[in-house]
């Protein structure tokens, strides 16, 4: 299967995203609503991207971190076909949000940011049965430099379950994902602060094509 490309939209403008999702659109194979969007929007805003783009896997990154159940249950209730949770919420919280895959049908991806030992955690959520792990250096982590390639390789090698990887990612990054494997590769800032994000977007498919097509 090819590598999917996941657009992050990290805005706190629900207009401003919808704009540069229509603009990117035709390269993207998931659409994220971003926790700083849902939470400057409110859960509107992964109902606008479903109805904007219904052919698209719509992600809500709710980060849970408790009520795994209830957030899981708004968000699929507003579209997602994906709802994320973090993996240093507590193994209830992430029942909970299983039992609402069962319900409504979503697929659960849980989040290793802040996790310390990503390995043994990776396994445990592998354990519990949740779709995708996502191997993330967030914003803030980038900010003095780090990347999740590594991480991404050490938990790549150990797992089964299908695996997402975020954090600052560029063109001139993928061929870090060499000895990777990864199933999702999640941009945000490249395409969303790009003056031409149907270009970006075409860059980073174009990039995932020479690697792994």
């Amino acid at each position: 299967m090819p590598v999917k490309l996941q657009l992050a939209l990290d805005l706190i403008n629900l207009d401003d995203a919808l704009r540069i999702a229509k603009k990117a659109c035709d390269n993207i194979d998931f659409l994220e609503a971003g926790t700083p969007l849902i939470k400057s929007e409110g859960i509107r805003c992964v109902k606008a991207l479903k109805e904007l783009f219904p052919e698209k896997i719509i992600v809500a990154d709710m980060k849970t971190m408790d009520t795994g159940y209830l957030e899981a249950e708004i968000a699929a209730k507003a579209g997602a076909d994906i709802v994320s949770i973090l993996g240093v919420a507590p193994d209830p919280t992430i029942l909970g949000a299983m039992e609402a895959k069962e319900d409504y049908g979503i697929e659960v991806m849980a989040d290793l940011i802040g996790v310390k030992n990503k390995l043994e955690r990776a396994r445990e959520l592998e354990k519990i049965g949740v779709d995708y792990l996502i191997v993330h250096a967030g914003i803030d982590e980038q900010r003095t430099g780090k990347l999740p390639f590594q991480d991404l390789k050490e938990v790549s090698g150990e797992v089964s379950v299908k695996l997402a990887v975020a954090g600052g990612i560029r063109p001139e990054h993928i061929s870090l994902l060499k000895d990777c494997r990864v199933d999702v590769v999640i941009v945000g800032g490249y395409i969303t602060k790009s003056s031409d994000p149907r270009e970006a977007a075409m860059q980073m498919k174009k990039a995932l094509a020479e690697l792994f097509d």
